[in-house]
């Protein structure tokens, strides 16, 4: 069993997408001849070294030849950054609904786990760019009318820019708004002192701005039925524009297995980080 819970169910013949205790009750009565409950199912997975975890994407599609080349490219950038003072921003884009976005909650033992919803239009939402440096911890943001495309990115780029004047590498990931003939012609302006910088393919993991929104969808939006636009305007814009006093948790949420990955080529070009501390302070009381 311990063989075959390793691997797909279909890989042992049983018709199921994944394994839960049924499937394992099943498996057991078709292999061993043998019934068991519920809670011996979960025993026997907890005693042959498994736990139940939410899995995360494993991108097939993703080169890792690529990315390691691109990881060396960082390295070298943020190096060369040091010494000419560019800033490194990453960015990217979100819509958030007023649907209720469902995610794990505390609930008492035998109690549903539900979340109250008035089925609000899929058009009501809000969109957002954003773009975070991981040497300051500043997130600058706009907010998005309608859809993205190369001339909203441009806007974008501009708001960056007028914030932060000095040089200024922007990395993203190479949607088609982040390209078209208004890109390339805001890219023409003379002194403009902007690279844009684009990810390899598949790979939202190298990303630090990802963390953003998944941080805005667990303070501000999830389990919440806002229930229209302005709802979603007024809590995802007060979160974000209170990061602007949350700069060293920026830093600690926003990095990702890149910057991990880079600082191994450049062991001596970072401080040791400080350890990670996630309890609340209250929690020392108890």
């Amino acid at each position: 069993m311990k063989a075959a819970v390793q691997q797909s169910p279909t890989a042992s013949g049983m018709n199921q997408a994944n394994w839960y205790w049924k499937v394992v009750r099943e498996f057991v009565r078709e292999r061993f001849g043998i019934s068991l409950s519920r809670s011996s199912c979960l025993n026997y997975l907890h005693r042959l070294g498994f736990s139940f975890k939410r899995p995360k994407k494993r991108l097939l599609k993703a080169d890792e030849g690529k990315r390691e080349v691109f990881v060396a490219e960082y390295a070298a950038m943020w190096e060369e950054s040091q010494g000419t003072g560019t800033g490194i921003f990453f960015a990217d884009e979100a819509h958030f609904r007023a649907e209720a976005e469902l995610r794990g909650k505390w609930t008492l033992k035998g109690e549903p786990a539900l979340v109250d919803s008035t089925s609000p239009r899929y058009g009501e939402k809000a969109s957002y760019y954003s773009a975070v440096c991981l040497e300051t911890g500043e997130v600058e943001w706009m907010e998005l009318d309608g859809n993205s495309n190369s001339g909203t990115s441009v806007a974008f780029l501009r708001q960056l820019k007028e914030k932060h004047p000095g040089p200024l590498k922007v990395i993203w990931d190479n949607a088609p708004a982040h390209r078209g003939e208004a890109m390339r012609e805001y890219l023409r302006t003379p002194g403009l002192a902007l690279q844009l910088v684009n990810l390899p393919g598949y790979s939202p993991d190298f990303n630090p701005d990802e963390a953003i929104w998944g941080w805005a969808r667990e303070e501000a939006t999830g389990n919440r039925c806002l229930g229209s636009k302005a709802a979603v305007q007024e809590k995802v814009g007060q979160f974000l524009a209170g990061l602007t006093h949350r700069k060293e948790e920026v830093r600690r949420r926003c990095r990702t297995v890149l910057q991990s990955r880079a600082e191994a080529i450049l062991p001596d070009s970072r401080p040791d980080p400080k350890p990670q501390v996630y309890s609340h302070p209250t929690l020392a009381l108890v």
